[in-house]
């Protein structure tokens, strides 16, 4: 059955927009032009996904994340017209599991949907293990081990690691990790994707021998079994 989507958007010439393009995609939707509707309806569940302007009347996104977020893990990707770092990081902190900024491509928008929902899928109790290798990841037991061997990591390191096992064999470069893992761009140099690969080396490649993290120069990393 196609995943159901609630869009809680005032601008109703974007909200109709969006709503199209998402039925064309395949998705159910339901829509709400203000904020205390939205949160009604995405209390009431049944939602696989929910799509949550900030600047709303009669309730903000904002506390409508957080109210949600008592009740409920739905994933909720942010929509606004602010860009400031302050403002992502609100979100995140609040719940938000995406955050993208008006204007945005309809192509943008979906491949984050997808993404959101694959993530969601990946919870369950059905989910398929993340593999490379000896290498195997337990995403709802948040769990790594190698060779049956377990492997402590934190979970900037797990996330991390997740991403790259869930593109195997493609090339990410550092922006793109830092926009999926640490969930807005950074301000200036992007060298904590670089920390943070070394620290996975270390616990994973030198510690069981293995060599699943490459480095593609100019370009970014991958994993990818030799």
């Amino acid at each position: 059955m196609a995943e159901r989507i609630l869009l809680v958007e005032d601008e109703e010439k974007l909200a109709r927009m969006v709503e199209m393009e998402l039925k064309y995609e395949g998705y159910r939707v339901d829509k709400a032009l203000d904020g205390r509707s939205g949160l009604d309806l995405a209390l009431g569940g049944g939602f696989d996904l929910v799509l949550l302007d900030i600047m709303l009347p009669q309730l903000s996104g904002m506390e409508v994340l957080r109210r949600l977020r008592r009740e409920s893990q739905v994933p909720v990707i942010m929509l606004t017209a602010r860009d400031s770092v302050v403002d992502k990081v609100a979100g995140l902190d609040s719940g938000a599991d995406d955050y993208i900024t008006k204007p945005f491509a309809i192509e943008e928008l979906l491949a984050r949907i997808r993404a959101a929902l694959r993530n969601k899928n990946g919870q369950t109790g059905q989910s398929i293990p993340l593999a490379a290798g000896p290498l195997v990841m337990d995403v709802e037991k948040h769990q790594v081990t190698v060779r049956g061997q377990s492997v402590e990591l934190t979970k900037k390191e797990f996330d991390l690691l997740r991403h790259l096992l869930e593109n195997k064999g493609r090339v990410l470069t550092r922006e793109t990790l830092l926009d999926a893992v640490w969930g807005f761009d950074f301000v200036g140099e992007t060298n904590s994707v670089d920390v943070y690969i070394r620290f996975l080396r270390s616990k994973l490649d030198d510690a069981f021998d293995l060599k699943l993290i490459h480095t593609v120069r100019g370009v970014g990393y991958v994993i990818k079994e030799d």
